[in-house]
This record gives structure tokens, C-alpha cells and sequence, in this order.
């Protein structure tokens, strides 16, 4: 019997595994977020800045999609078939509107599953398989979404009051956290929405994002030039991964400026984001975007954006590459990416 059900199981795709749900499907928000939530908020800083109406009226429609975009990436992440992949767009709306990303990623893993297990089992696939994958999403939306939504407020409010009240401590703490789940196949730019990571941790966040961003990407160049430079800064450092495996001491440089970024970034340049933008770093340029939108304009907000976003992460992961280099702990090609 046991049997029977894993072969079901197998063949039907369904994969109850850590590395489906934890890493594929958080990792693939990111994508359904940047497709929606984030470039409209590029939109609107535009239009707010500009003038011109037509930016925030992209801002608002692409905003508006933001559930049904997360819904989608997590069912194709998930293998879903066409049918349980279009569903999950309406899975994707109600998770989000009930417990924010984290509520669309419950529901709609569940949903697409049980849509999966359906999925051409019978003649009226049309309608069985969306109906299924519809109700189950919409079902484990409302049992569940506001619970999510609840708990993810609640800790999210409690690492921001703790970085105003002990900006120095919780900024090498969040810089570095984030900074390393950046670099990692999840999402940081879903963990920083997930938990509306705004205001001084917001900044902290993005020190450290940027810091593996652009720690990585000239600490490689001698291996990659201009285009690891480019993939890496602009990109994701997640592109290291591979080679951090083989070797994770090449983890310690970018790591060690994320941790002293992050207090730069709070206590000196008292260093602001919107949660949008915080888990971003440097990848098409977000995570500057969105301090530029959170601060008061001035002389401390460019000098912190290009001391805690760029000089800094670069200077830092520089010198402490350097010394590993002469320790042996990293040795040419260990950086290497194949692009």
C-alpha cells in the first residue's frame, strides 16, 4: 500500500520534499514578486519622480497583479500542469490578500498538488482539475492566510523595533542574515516583503544584500571580468553557489563587509528602504531605488547610498579576499562561474 501511494505519488510529480517547497517555490516568489510588486514600485518611484502619469499607472496594474504573478511562479516552480498553473493565478490572489507572500506560498502549494493528483485522472479534467485546485488554494487560504499574515507582522515588527532600539547590534545581525539568505536559492527579496521589512532594518537588509551582490562580483572579476562583474552586481551572487559548496570559505569575505555595512549603513548614515526594495541589494539597481524612496532627499542619503551600496561592499570584500588568497583558504578558480 505504502508503495502503491509513492509510485502515485512519483508519477503524479508530487515531491514532499524540502528542496520543492522550501527552496523551489520561495526561490521562484522572487521571480513572481520582481514580475509584479517590485517593478511596480520601480514604476511609480518613476512617475513620482518624473511626472509622468502613464508610470504610476503601470505601477498600479502591475502592484494590483502582484497574487496571481506568485501564484504562478510557485505552480511552475512546482511542475505544475497548464491547468493547475492558470488556477493558481486565482490560488495565488487569495493567499496573498489574506496572509500576504507567505499565505500565497502556503496556499498555493497545497493547491497545486492536489490539483496535480487530479490532474487527467478523469473525462471532465476541464473542470475537475481547476475546480479542485481553486477551492483547495481558496479553502487553505481562509484557514490558514490570516494566521500567516498575523504571525509574519508580528516578528517582522519585532526585528524592527529591536534595529531602532539597538541599531549597531541588529545591524550586523539583519545585514549579515539577509545578506546570506540573498546569496542563498531562497528568496530574500520574499522574506523582506513576508515580513515588511521597512525603515532602519530595511537598510540593514540592503547593506548586506549588496554586499554579497558586489563583494562577489569584484572579488571574482580576475576569474569572470566584465561579465561575472555585470551577472554578479547586477544580477544575483546567487550565481556563487555552486562554487560555494566546493568551497565555503570564499563566503567569508562578502559576509565579513555585510557585517560591518549593516552598522554603517544604521547607525551612520541612518540608512531607510520600503520593504519592497530591502532584500533586493543591487539587482537592477532595487535596493538603491527604493532608499532613494525612503529617505529624505540630501547629501547623507547619496553619500550612504554610494558608500553602503557600492565602496564599501567592494573595498571591504577586496581587502578580506585578499588575505584568504594569501592564507590559501581561496585559490584561483574557486571563483570561477561558467557564463
Amino acid at each position: 500500500m505504502k508503495g502503491t501511494i509513492k509510485n502515485f505519488l512519483k508519477r503524479k510529480n508530487v515531491n514532499i520534499t524540502v528542496q520543492a517547497y522550501l527552496i523551489d517555490a520561495l526561490g521562484a516568489m522572487a521571480f513572481g514578486l520582481f514580475s509584479s510588486l517590485l517593478i511596480g514600485t520601480i514604476f511609480a518611484t518613476l512617475g513620482q519622480q518624473t511626472g509622468v502619469e502613464l508610470f504610476n499607472v503601470i505601477a498600479d496594474y502591475a502592484k494590483s497583479a502582484t497574487g496571481a504573478a506568485l501564484g504562478i511562479a510557485i505552480a511552475h516552480a512546482l511542475k505544475a500542469p497548464q491547468l493547475v498553473l492558470f488556477s493558481a493565478a486565482t490560488v495565488g490572489i487569495a493567499g496573498n490578500a489574506l496572509g500576504g507572500p507567505v499565505g500565497a506560498l502556503a496556499a498555493t502549494v497545497i493547491a497545486s498538488e492536489l490539483g496535480k493528483i487530479v490532474s487527467k485522472e478523469t473525462r471532465l479534467d476541464i473542470i475537475i482539475t481547476p475546480g479542485v485546485t481553486i477551492i483547495s488554494g481558496v479553502l487553505a487560504a481562509q484557514l490558514a492566510g490570516p494566521g500567516i499574515g498575523r504571525f509574519m507582522t508580528w516578528f517582522g515588527n519585532i526585528v524592527k523595533t529591536a534595529t531602532d532600539m539597538q541599531p549597531f547590534l541588529m545591524g550586523i545581525l539583519v545585514s549579515a542574515l539577509i545578506g546570506i539568505a540573498l546569496t542563498l536559492p531562497i528568496s530574500s527579496a520574499a522574506i523582506c516583503i513576508a515580513l515588511t521589512l521597512d525603515g532602519l532594518a530595511g537598510g540593514a537588509a540592503t547593506a548586506g544584500c549588496c554586499a554579497q551582490m558586489i563583494g562577489f562580483a569584484v572579488m571574482s572579476y580576475r576569474e569572470n571580468k566584465i561579465g561575472g562583474l555585470l551577472a554578479q552586481g547586477l544580477g544575483t551572487s546567487m550565481l556563487q553557489m555552486g562554487n560555494i559548496v566546493l568551497n565555503p570559505r570564499i563566503w567569508i569575505p562578502p559576509t565579513l563587509a555585510s557585517m560591518i555595512t549593516g552598522p554603517v549603513a544604521t547607525v551612520i548614515f541612518k540608512m531607510e528602504n520600503i520593504h519592497t526594495a530591502s532584500g533586493m541589494g543591487t539587482c537592477g539597481l532595487v535596493g538603491p531605488i527604493g532608499v532613494f524612496t525612503a529617505m529624505e532627499k540630501g547629501s547623507r542619503m547619496w553619500l550612504g547610498i554610494l558608500l553602503v551600496c557600492f565602496v564599501l561592499p567592494a573595498l571591504l570584500t577586496l581587502l578580506f579576499g585578499e588575505i584568504l588568497r594569501k592564507l590559501g583558504w581561496i585559490k584561483p578558480g574557486d571563483l570561477k562561474l561558467d557564463l
